[in-house]
């Protein structure tokens, strides 16, 4: 059976997972807490993960989402970002998420609908104690997304417990 659900705790054992979007243990630990994480099974095993967060002013941010490997190019990272899209709908009027400046993610959040906002100038270098390289780059600038989200985005209209 593939589902995604959400899990309030234990969150550390997805840690692999995590590492796949975010690089480094110390920044995931800034936001899983705070965070709602997200995890998608397939054949009865985690393949992807989705963590959001309330940033206030009717904003939720995309903190981490990653697929594993094998499931990568399947539509499932598109599947995570609709479903937090249609769950979320209605309660929040934005959705960002910020990703380094990488011919592998930027097109993919292009064609997920999302716009480029901002840039965040030495973001990895500044923040990372080892170079990310992406797709044989290395990682920079952090490029911010932007999506407004519609009151009814889809279906799931549960009410929504507060994040903080």
């Amino acid at each position: 059976m593939n589902c995604i659900t959400e899990i309030t705790s234990g969150k550390e054992r997805f840690m692999e997972l995590l590492l796949i979007g975010d690089e480094q243990e110390d920044m995931i630990m800034k936001y899983l807490d705070i965070g709602r994480l997200f995890v998608k099974t397939a054949d009865s095993a985690p393949c992807a993960v989705c963590v959001v967060t309330d940033e206030g002013c009717d904003t939720l941010e995309v903190k981490n989402i990653a697929v594993l490997p094998q499931y990568q190019r399947c539509g499932i990272g598109r599947e995570m970002l609709e479903f937090i899209q249609n769950k979320f709908a209605g309660r929040y009027k934005r959705l960002i998420l910020g990703t380094g400046d990488s011919p592998l993610t930027v097109p993919f959040y292009e064609k997920c609908g999302f716009r480029k906002y901002d840039v965040i100038k030495n973001f990895f270098i500044d923040n990372y104690d080892h170079p990310i390289i992406e797709a044989g780059v290395q990682l920079c600038d952090m490029i911010c997304f932007e999506k407004e989200l519609s009151e009814y985005y889809g279906t799931d209209r549960e009410g929504i417990a507060e994040i903080r």
